[in-house]
C-alpha cells in the first residue's frame, strides 16, 4: 500500500516511483504482475492523473514496467540476484588518496578536512572575477565566443602571463612559446605526446604528485623514481638511468616540500644539456612562500632550452577553472606546432579573456598579495599549533610555502592508523604513500596536512583533536 507523505520535499510522483521500483527490486512484484491503472491509482490517492503517469514513464524509461496498449502496466522481466550484487559494490581507486582516509568513517561525521588543494571560496576574489567576466562578455572580441579561436590560447592572456613570469619568477619566453591547457595533467598530457615514439622513459622524483606519474603511465611511458636528497632530486640517481626527460617541482617538491639549491638546479641543467634531455619544471605554487621570497624558476637558468616549464592558476585562485600552460623552449615549439596543427585550445575563451583583463586591471596581483598574507597565517597558526599541542613528538616537513605539510608523527602509530584514529574524532589527515612509487622505501608513521580550506579557528581545534587522538 503506497502512503503519500506531505510533509516531506520530495515530490508525490517521487514517492510513487520509489514504491514500486522498492517492491520490484525486492522481488515484491515480478515479472507479468499488473500494477494499478493510472486512473484507479490517482484516485485512490485523492491525486492527479498526470502525477502517476510522470511516476510510471519513469520506470518505463528505466525498464521496470512496460505499457501495453488495453492491458494498462506490467512488470518486466527483473533479475533480482544480479541487481543486488552489482548494486553493492564500490569501485575504490587504489591511488586516490581521498577515498583511502578515515575508512570505517561516513563523510558527515567529518568536522574538519585538512585536504590538500582545496581553497576557501571566501578568499576567492568573486566580486572582481565577476566584472572582469562582464568585461569580456561585452568586449568588442564577443565574436570570438562563436568561433575556434587562437590555437596556442587568447593572445592577450598570454602576453599578460607572460609579463608576470618575467617579473616574478624570471622566466624568459615570448607570448609564442606559451600553451594554454586545461589543468596540469593537460599539460603534461601534451608533452608525453611530444615524446611519443621517441622516448618511452621518464625520471621521477621520489616521492612525487601521484597524479602526474600516472598521468605519464597511461601515455605508455615507463617511470623511473629518483630519490629525493635534502637540495633535491639526486642527481646520482639520474646518471645511472637512460632517461632523456624528468619530471621536477624544484621551488616546492611535491610532497616533502624541499628546495631546490642553486647548486643542484645548474647540475641539473647540465646534465640535462649533456645527455640532450628534457627536465620538465612544476612550478605548481610558486607564489606561496611566507618567510623568504620566491625562488627563481630553474627556467630562468636554462640557456639551451632544455627546460620546459609549466604552472597553474589552481593552487593560487581556483581549481575550478582548469586552468595551466606551458611554456615550450624554442627547440621544441615547431615540433609542437607540427603535431598539434589541428589542436584546439581547451580552456574556456570567455575564461581566458576575463583572466586576462583580471590582469590587466592589477587583480591578479592584488589578490596575489591577499591570499600570500591569508595563507601566510593560516599556516603560522598550524605551526603554534602544533608546537603547543605536540611539540618535539612530531617532525614537520615542508613548512613556509604552498598549501600543505607533511606531518611525521612519531607515536608508534602507522600511516592508516593515524589517519583512522584522527577519523574518529572528526578530523580528516591524508595518506602520504600514494605519492611514492616504491612504498618500501617510506617511513610509513606521516600524514599530509591540507590548511587553505579551514579557518585559522578550525585549524587549531582540529590540531588539538589529533593530539587528543594520537598521544
Amino acid at each position: 500500500m503506497i502512503v503519500i507523505k506531505s510533509n516531506v520535499k520530495e515530490p508525490i510522483y517521487l514517492q510513487i516511483y520509489d514504491y514500486f521500483k522498492s517492491q520490484i527490486v525486492k522481488g515484491e512484484l515480478v515479472e507479468g504482475n499488473k500494477i494499478p491503472s493510472t486512473r484507479n491509482l490517482a484516485e485512490s490517492l485523492g491525486i492527479s492523473r498526470n502525477t502517476v503517469e510522470a511516476a510510471y514513464q519513469q520506470l518505463c524509461a528505466e525498464g521496470f514496467l512496460a505499457g501495453k496498449a488495453g492491458s494498462g502496466y506490467v512488470v518486466l522481466p527483473f533479475d533480482v540476484n544480479i541487481y543486488n550484487d552489482v548494486s553493492r559494490k564500490r569501485i575504490i581507486p587504489d591511488n586516490n588518496p581521498e577515498k583511502k582516509t578515515n575508512e570505517g568513517h561516513k563523510e558527515n561525521s567529518i568536522k574538519y578536512q585538512f585536504q590538500y588543494g582545496k581553497l576557501n571560496i571566501k578568499d576567492f576574489p568573486m566580486q572582481a572575477w565577476k566584472r572582469a567576466v562582464n568585461e569580456a562578455l561585452s568586449s568588442c572580441d564577443i565574436e570570438c565566443l562563436g568561433a575556434y579561436n587562437d590555437k596556442f590560447g587568447e593572445k592577450g592572456l598570454r602576453v599578460e602571463i607572460m609579463k608576470y613570469l618575467l617579473y616574478s619568477r624570471g622566466v624568459r619566453c615570448q607570448p609564442e612559446q606559451i600553451i594554454l591547457t586545461a589543468g596540469t595533467l593537460s599539460a603534461l598530457s601534451i608533452i608525453c605526446q611530444l615524446y611519443m615514439n621517441q622516448c618511452n622513459e621518464i625520471a621521477l622524483e621520489e616521492p612525487c604528485y601521484n597524479s602526474a606519474r600516472e598521468a605519464f603511465k597511461n601515455h605508455g611511458m615507463k617511470t623511473i623514481p629518483i630519490p629525493i636528497e635534502e637540495d633535491g632530486i639526486s642527481l646520482t640517481g639520474l646518471a645511472n638511468c637512460n632517461a632523456k626527460l624528468v619530471y621536477t617541482t624544484p621551488s616546492h617538491q611535491f610532497p616533502t616540500g624541499k628546495v631546490m639549491g642553486i647548486n643542484k638546479r645548474v647540475n641539473l641543467i647540465k646534465w640535462a644539456d649533456e645527455n640532450d634531455a628534457y627536465l620538465i619544471e612544476d612550478d605548481y605554487d610558486s607564489e606561496l612562500r611566507y618567510n623568504s621570497r620566491p625562488i627563481p624558476s630553474m627556467q630562468s637558468l636554462d640557456r639551451k632550452g632544455h627546460v620546459i616549464y609549466i604552472n597553474t592558476f589552481s593552487k593560487a585562485f581556483a581549481p575550478g577553472l582548469r586552468m595551466s600552460f606551458i611554456v615550450l623552449p624554442d627547440t621544441l615549439l615547431e615540433k609542437y606546432k607540427r603535431n598539434f596543427s589541428r589542436y584546439n585550445c581547451q580552456v574556456s575563451w570567455t575564461e581566458q579573456k576575463a583572466m586576462q583583463f583580471f590582469m590587466q586591471e592589477g587583480n591578479w596581483n592584488r589578490h596575489l598579495r591577499k591570499i600570500c598574507t591569508t595563507n601566510k597565517r593560516k599556516h603560522d597558526i598550524l605551526m603554534s599549533a602544533l608546537h603547543e599541542y605536540m611539540n618535539d613528538r612530531v617532525i614537520i616537513h615542508g613548512n613556509n610555502a604552498g598549501l600543505h605539510i607533511l606531518l611525521e608523527v612519531n607515536n608508534g602509530m602507522n600511516e592508516q592508523e593515524l589517519i583512522n584514529r584522527a577519523g574518529e574524532t572528526g578530523v580528516q589527515v591524508y595518506p602520504v604513500s600514494v605519492y611514492w612509487e616504491n612504498p618500501e622505501h617510506y617511513k610509513n608513521n606521516m600524514v599530509l596536512v591540507g590548511y587553505s580550506s579551514l579557518t585559522v579557528e578550525e585549524i587549531e581545534d582540529g590540531v588539538r583533536l589529533l593530539q587528543s587522538v594520537w598521544f
